[in-house]
Order: C-alpha cells, then sequence, then structure tokens
C-alpha cells in the first residue's frame, strides 16, 4: 500500500508539472536568451499534437523511482490531455485540460481534482505546450546548444512559485522549419527530474472534442469545483 501511494505521488507532481528538466549531471551551458528560439518556431503554427511517450522519474540522489508510458494530445489554445498508462500495481492517470478546467483522475486513489484552467495551468510546461497563455510574459526561453544529437532549450518560469523550476526541449536535428520534438526534461520544485521520450509526434493531427474533455467516473470523490 505504502509504495503504491509513493508511486502515485511521483507520477503525480511529475504529470501536474509536466515534468522536464536536467539533472545536475546533465547540465549545459546556455547562450544568451534568444526571443525566436527552437521552441517558437515549432509552435509557430502548430494547432494540434499527438505523441506516445516513455517516462522516467529519478529523485534528487539520481536514483530511479518510477517508469511509465502514455499518450499526449494537444489542442490549442489551452487544450490538452495526458494519459499514464496502467500497470501492475498501478490504474494510471489521466489529466485533461478542457479550455475551462484542469481535471487530474488518479485511478489508483479513484479520485478526481478539478481546478480553473487559469489558476491550475498558471506557469507550468502544460500551459507552454497547450498555448493557454502568451510564451514569453510566463516563460524565459533560451537556446541551450546541441547534445547527444539534439538541439536544446531551456526553459524557466518567471513566476516563483511555479510547478518546475527549468526545462529543456530537445529537439532532433532536421530542415529549418520541421523540427521534431523528442524529449523534455523536467527538474520540479522536490528535486525529481522526469526524462520524456516522445515517439510517433504528429503534428496538426485530427484530435476530436471528446479527447479533450471528461467526465468525472461514476463513484469517484471530486475535489474541487470546475468552472461552468
Amino acid at each position: 500500500m505504502f509504495e503504491v501511494a509513493r508511486r502515485a505521488m511521483s507520477r503525480a507532481l511529475v504529470v501536474r508539472a509536466l515534468a522536464m528538466m536536467m539533472a545536475s549531471g546533465c547540465a549545459m551551458a546556455a547562450v544568451a536568451p534568444n526571443s525566436s528560439t527552437l521552441l517558437d518556431r515549432y509552435f509557430d503554427g502548430l494547432t494540434t499534437l499527438r505523441a506516445s511517450f516513455t517516462q522516467t522519474v529519478k529523485d534528487a540522489r539520481g536514483k530511479q523511482v518510477d517508469s511509465t508510458s502514455g499518450t499526449l494530445l494537444v489542442s490549442r489554445p489551452g487544450k490538452f490531455r495526458w494519459e499514464v498508462n496502467g500497470k501492475a500495481g498501478s490504474g494510471g492517470q489521466l489529466l485533461v485540460a478542457d479550455g475551462r478546467n484542469v481535471w487530474f483522475l488518479d485511478k489508483d486513489l479513484d479520485q478526481v481534482t478539478v481546478k480553473p484552467a487559469d489558476a491550475a495551468l498558471s506557469s507550468t510546461p502544460a500551459m507552454l505546450l497547450s498555448g493557454a497563455a502568451n510564451l514569453h510574459e510566463s516563460f524565459t526561453l533560451t537556446s541551450a546548444g546541441n547534445r547527444d544529437g539534439l538541439d536544446w532549450v531551456l526553459v524557466e518560469p518567471r513566476r516563483p512559485e511555479a510547478d518546475f523550476r527549468r526545462a529543456l526541449f530537445g529537439f532532433a536535428n532536421a530542415p529549418a522549419g520541421n523540427q521534431r520534438l523528442q524529449r523534455m526534461i523536467i527538474d520540479d520544485r522536490l528535486g525529481q527530474t522526469a526524462t520524456i521520450e516522445f515517439a510517433s509526434v504528429e503534428r496538426n493531427a485530427k484530435v476530436t472534442p471528446e479527447e479533450v474533455s471528461f467526465t468525472p467516473p461514476k463513484g469517484t470523490d471530486v475535489i474541487g469545483t470546475p468552472v461552468k
């Protein structure tokens, strides 16, 4: 029971931040901030995104504490679906932003938490991905060079109360205007580091309204009041 609770807590922290970043062992020297980074250009013209992912989480000592897989759907502006697959000892998790509210379903706890989108997504990577706010007003973006065959952009929230300290977006080498998001590394406020590897990434693929909406399953506890 304790192990299930520990895993649920670890995943919840990462999912809420949509965690990412670099650990001290893989730090990169950053160049001067650039108002037109690869991330800016990647978001230019992006309306939807569909991808699968694998995610590993390490604690502050570098010990791996969790490993999961799942799917990500984005419908800009302001909507996304981040679903963590279940596995032995875990029922999985689901985070949905429907444009008004953000819903977090923890199947292990049989519990749903809901918050207004403005409050729940403030200064999180989720807000950045979904296009729910002005990119440069909420984050500083810095080109961070090339490593491991990827071009990196360092993202840091401007607000001290943000869920994460810093995040790296890694893009596979590709012709200009055709960058492919391959990896995210996130450092949260509790010292955890999550590395997210994306696969089968589809830009501007079809995302239905049903995929970015949510109704609490019958029998689950709901914490919070949704905005109508």
